[in-house]
Protein backbone atom coordinates (compact mmCIF):
# COMPACT_ATOMS: atom_id res chain seq x y z
CA UNK A 1 0.00 0.00 0.00
CA UNK A 2 2.66 2.63 1.22
CA UNK A 3 4.51 1.77 -2.26
CA UNK A 4 1.66 3.15 -4.43
CA UNK A 5 1.58 6.62 -2.32
CA UNK A 6 3.13 9.20 -4.58
CA UNK A 7 6.25 10.61 -3.35
CA UNK A 8 5.66 14.48 -3.69
CA UNK A 9 5.81 16.17 0.37
CA UNK A 10 3.16 14.30 1.68
CA UNK A 11 3.59 13.22 5.31
CA UNK A 12 2.04 10.11 6.33
CA UNK A 13 2.11 8.87 9.89
CA UNK A 14 1.40 4.65 9.63
CA UNK A 15 1.50 2.02 12.29
CA UNK A 16 2.80 -1.12 10.25
CA UNK A 17 2.75 -4.45 12.01
CA UNK A 18 5.31 -5.75 14.25
CA UNK A 19 8.39 -7.18 12.49
CA UNK A 20 10.86 -5.69 10.37
CA UNK A 21 8.88 -6.92 6.76
CA UNK A 22 7.25 -3.52 5.89
CA UNK A 23 10.96 -1.63 6.47
CA UNK A 24 12.58 -3.84 3.98
CA UNK A 25 9.82 -3.39 1.54
CA UNK A 26 9.88 0.17 1.24
CA UNK A 27 12.33 2.22 -0.74
CA UNK A 28 15.26 3.18 0.07
CA UNK A 29 15.95 6.81 1.39
CA UNK A 30 11.46 7.31 0.76
CA UNK A 31 11.01 7.48 4.72
CA UNK A 32 12.34 11.08 6.58
CA UNK A 33 11.42 9.54 10.48
CA UNK A 34 11.44 6.07 11.42
CA UNK A 35 9.61 5.39 15.00
CA UNK A 36 10.28 2.16 16.72
CA UNK A 37 9.19 1.45 19.85
CA UNK A 38 10.32 -1.42 21.92
CA UNK A 39 9.24 -3.39 24.87
CA UNK A 40 11.56 -5.01 27.78
CA UNK A 41 11.15 -8.31 26.31
CA UNK A 42 13.73 -10.56 24.42
CA UNK A 43 11.54 -10.46 21.59
CA UNK A 44 10.91 -6.86 21.46
CA UNK A 45 14.16 -6.03 21.91
CA UNK A 46 15.52 -8.09 19.12
CA UNK A 47 12.86 -7.19 16.42
CA UNK A 48 13.94 -3.41 17.36
CA UNK A 49 17.56 -4.36 16.71
CA UNK A 50 16.87 -5.56 13.57
CA UNK A 51 14.45 -3.28 12.80
CA UNK A 52 17.09 -0.07 13.46
CA UNK A 53 19.54 -2.68 11.21
CA UNK A 54 17.06 -2.30 8.25
CA UNK A 55 16.50 1.64 8.49
CA UNK A 56 19.89 2.56 8.77
CA UNK A 57 21.17 0.52 5.91
CA UNK A 58 18.43 1.43 3.86
CA UNK A 59 18.38 5.08 4.82
CA UNK A 60 15.31 5.57 6.14
CA UNK A 61 15.09 8.78 7.92
CA UNK A 62 16.12 9.77 11.69
CA UNK A 63 15.23 7.52 14.49
CA UNK A 64 13.38 7.93 17.14
CA UNK A 65 13.23 5.06 19.55
CA UNK A 66 10.19 4.24 21.74
CA UNK A 67 10.95 2.45 25.13
CA UNK A 68 6.96 1.78 25.63
CA UNK A 69 5.87 -0.11 28.67
CA UNK A 70 8.34 0.54 31.20
CA UNK A 71 7.07 -0.96 34.36
CA UNK A 72 10.43 -0.19 36.43
CA UNK A 73 13.92 0.16 36.26
CA UNK A 74 14.60 -2.91 35.81
CA UNK A 75 13.09 -3.11 32.50
CA UNK A 76 14.57 0.20 31.39
CA UNK A 77 18.22 -0.76 32.33
CA UNK A 78 17.62 -3.88 29.59
CA UNK A 79 16.73 -1.35 26.88
CA UNK A 80 18.76 1.25 27.59
CA UNK A 81 21.60 -1.48 27.62
CA UNK A 82 20.42 -3.49 24.20
CA UNK A 83 20.09 0.31 22.29
CA UNK A 84 23.42 2.05 24.32
CA UNK A 85 24.58 5.78 23.43
CA UNK A 86 20.56 5.87 21.55
CA UNK A 87 18.09 8.78 23.02
CA UNK A 88 14.78 6.85 24.42
CA UNK A 89 11.44 8.21 24.58
CA UNK A 90 10.43 6.22 28.03
CA UNK A 91 6.58 5.07 28.26
CA UNK A 92 5.53 4.19 31.20
CA UNK A 93 3.40 0.74 31.86
CA UNK A 94 0.07 2.63 32.54
CA UNK A 95 -3.37 0.92 33.56
CA UNK A 96 -4.80 3.99 32.32
CA UNK A 97 -4.26 2.83 28.48
CA UNK A 98 -5.59 -0.30 29.24
CA UNK A 99 -8.84 0.33 31.33
CA UNK A 100 -9.48 3.16 28.38
CA UNK A 101 -9.87 0.15 26.00
CA UNK A 102 -11.93 -1.79 28.19
CA UNK A 103 -14.08 1.40 28.14
CA UNK A 104 -14.21 1.78 24.66
CA UNK A 105 -12.05 4.93 24.74
CA UNK A 106 -8.61 6.99 23.74
CA UNK A 107 -6.30 7.06 26.32
CA UNK A 108 -5.89 10.83 25.37
CA UNK A 109 -9.27 11.23 26.66
CA UNK A 110 -7.89 10.20 29.91
CA UNK A 111 -4.56 12.56 30.17
CA UNK A 112 -2.90 9.29 31.04
CA UNK A 113 0.83 9.17 32.24
CA UNK A 114 1.66 7.16 29.03
CA UNK A 115 0.31 9.82 27.17
CA UNK A 116 1.83 12.69 28.77
CA UNK A 117 4.77 10.58 28.28
CA UNK A 118 4.84 10.24 24.68
CA UNK A 119 5.42 14.38 24.36
CA UNK A 120 8.75 14.11 23.27
CA UNK A 121 7.91 12.14 20.52
CA UNK A 122 5.38 14.94 19.12
CA UNK A 123 8.08 17.05 18.96
CA UNK A 124 10.32 14.58 16.73
CA UNK A 125 7.58 14.33 14.48
CA UNK A 126 6.76 18.11 14.62
CA UNK A 127 10.54 18.67 13.70
CA UNK A 128 9.97 17.45 10.69
CA UNK A 129 7.33 19.19 9.14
Amino acid sequence: MLGSVPDDDLIIVADLEAGIGTLTRLAEQSIDLTVVVVEPTPRSIDVAERAIGVAEERGQGRLALVANKVADDQDLARIAAAFAGRELIVVPDDPDVDRADRDGCSPLDRESTAVRALRPLVDVVLDHL
